[in-house]
């Protein structure tokens, strides 16, 4: 099989695996355990086929499929670049840490009581529907992605169906329903102006568009994609959403959820409606998102409510880098969304670790956790350092190449900015030691409700009540497969560090493909159709495509490929990798 022959199998897998992987999990709902071994394995092929993707990104460039065979705009286009293959690794990976953590605590607790035959193709189902948000090529696929996530979140934040998760899952789906409304109407907007959906050709169309016409639509889109993404002043919903639900589901939704609308938004900003016309209004936004979610953090005494605030405010720290419109403020941006994906997803986790050990995830009853948990205090501390900026984990090295970023804009607001990432770093790092002294660092004895905790753990269900400490039973066993896939996550972490050098030069080439529009409608429909860029003088100068893949007869025209890894690559490091 050639390496074009593999790609075109290769794209649709992460959308189709886990849809095939829900179907048959929901036969297997009176064989649990099989359940259980079906949903990990699904999740471990999505991974390698990620990776594979993201290798092949790298070396290949742009890739786009037309799903059976049709031509575009009239089939679905599926595109894998840089960026989309980079989002689909860190989210199998934390899907599968997430899966396997779940997996470990249904195992210790119990699951001849919960709703798992639910919880497992419901989840995959999820998989699916991020998967298919970050590899669509036209707007309809994407509003489709996210309402396969809106309808399986939704299942999944009210298992259990406990008063507190359904008033949060109505106020979660409304917020989504008006958020999906909003998208559609921009839909409906942007095809009465284009008369297409496809990316590629609104790349080209929209700049036939008049100036203020387009500027309402990416106002309509940004407010669609902020509702998702959780910012200012559209976040209030998260933080009543989220803590509700079991520490699994929460770990997934605070890790990715969000990012699918981040994603959405560097996807419109930069392919369909560059030029900077509304970066003010990001970078404003981007600055009260900080400071909102970190002042409501500062204020929490649960620890879930905490973090969920904290979510909401470094979702600002991406919203800058995009607002900033350069190549540096796009490549921090990106950086950021990896390591808050991971970094917040495994600090969830460990707030279910808590919950295990302690019996509460409020401060007002935690205590003596360090010396009760030498390993818990080290899970909590070194993802809880990275998001507070601390060197030299992920999170700082993402935070100075957006603070570096801005300085390099120079502009008052861009100063302005930078002053607010700094001032809410300090204040995330002192959320989280916070943290750390109330619940690992003082005595228990000390707390105000110290002697009351959960009567059992929590799995699924939400039907604990409470009991003195003396009275808990299995106080201070974690299971050993959710311990193990939290520290899994905390290398992942670690390892952002490690490789950080490689990780943001390649976050580096992704800006620089999506700074440059021509690569993009040049794969998907051709030379021609990029020269039709505003910006494009020609094909052969802007396409990045050679004499020799652009004269490659597709497979059944399904199929193309740019070369522009071949193309010196930014930061003055010449490419090591060869076109197709």
């Amino acid at each position: 099989m050639t390496e074009e022959a593999a790609i075109e199998w290769l794209i649709p897998l992460p959308v189709l695996v886990p849809f095939l992987g829900a179907a048959a999990t929901m036969t297997l709902g009176r064989h649990p355990r099989v359940q259980r071994m079906l949903s990990i394995l699904v999740l471990a092929l999505g991974t390698a086929v990620a990776c594979a993707l993201l290798v092949l990104a790298d070396r290949n460039g742009i890739t786009a499929i037309q799903v059976g065979g049709w031509q575009t705009p009239i089939g679905i286009t599926l595109v894998n670049d840089r960026l989309s293959a980079l989002m689909l690794v860190i989210a199998y990976v934390v899907l599968l840490a997430v899966m396997v953590y779940a997996v470990g605590q249904g195992i210790r607790d119990g699951d001849e009581h919960q709703p798992v035959s639910i919880f497992q193709p419901t989840y995959l189902v999820m998989a699916a529907g991020i998967s298919n948000a970050f590899l669509a090529g036209d707007l309809f696929n994407l509003y489709v992605g996210f309402e396969v996530l809106l309808a399986s979140s939704f299942v999944l934040l009210t298992l259990g169906a406990s008063e507190d998760r359904v008033h949060a899952g109505v106020t979660y789906v409304m917020v989504s329903m008006l958020s999906s409304l909003v998208f559609l109407a921009g839909i409906a907007f942007t095809y009465a102006a284009t008369g297409t959906l496809n990316l590629a050709q609104l790349a080209v169309r929209l700049s036939a568009v008049p100036e203020g016409v387009r500027i309402a639509i990416f106002a309509v889109f940004l407010v669609a994609f902020g509702i998702k993404a959780a910012v200012f002043p559209l976040s209030s919903w998260l933080p009543d959403s989220y803590p509700t639900a079991p520490a699994p589901i929460t770990a997934v939704f605070a890790g990715l959820l969000t990012k699918v609308g981040v994603y959405a938004i560097i996807r419109a900003h930069t392919l369909l409606f560059p030029g900077g016309a509304l970066d003010d209004v990001l970078l404003v936004a981007g600055l009260a998102t900080m400071l909102f979610g970190i002042f409501g953090a500062i204020a929490q005494t649960d620890t879930k409510r905490l973090f969920s605030f904290t979510l909401v405010s470094h979702i600002g720290y991406m919203i800058f880098g995009i607002g900033l419109s350069t190549e540096l403020g796009l490549t921090g941006a990106i950086y950021y969304v990896a390591h808050h994906i991971v970094v917040q997803t495994t600090l969830f986790l460990v707030v279910g670790l808590i919950e295990r050990q302690a019996g509460s995830a409020s401060l007002r009853r935690l205590g003596s956790l360090a010396a009760a948990s030498p390993v818990l205090a080290v899970l909590y501390l070194i993802p809880a350092l990275s998001l507070g900026g601390i060197p030299p984990f992920s999170g700082f090295i993402g935070k100075v190449t957006l603070l570096e970023a801005g300085v390099e804009a120079g502009t008052p607001l861009a100063w302005v900015l930078v002053a607010g990432a700094v001032v809410t770093s300090l204040l995330t790092l002192y959320a989280v030691m916070r943290v750390w002294t109330k619940a690992f660092w003082r005595s228990r004895d000390d707390a105000p409700e110290g002697d009351m905790v959960a009567a059992r753990p929590s799995v699924l269900l939400d039907d604990v009540g409470d009991v003195a400490l003396a009275e808990r039973r299995d106080v201070g066993r974690m299971p050993s497969l959710m311990v193990g896939s939290t520290a899994a996550l905390v290398l992942v972490g670690i390892a952002l560090t490690v490789v950080a050098g490689p990780l943001i030069g390649y976050t580096e080439r992704a800006a620089d493909n999506l700074n440059d529009r021509s690569v993009y409608v040049g794969t998907v429909l051709g030379p021609e159709a990029a020269a039709e860029l505003p910006e494009a003088s020609g094909p052969a100068e802007h396409t990045g495509l050679s004499d020799a893949s652009s004269s490659q007869p597709s497979t059944a025209g399904s199929v193309r490929q740019d070369s522009s890894a071949s193309r010196p690559q930014p930061g003055g490091a010449a490419a090591t990798e060869g076109a197709p």
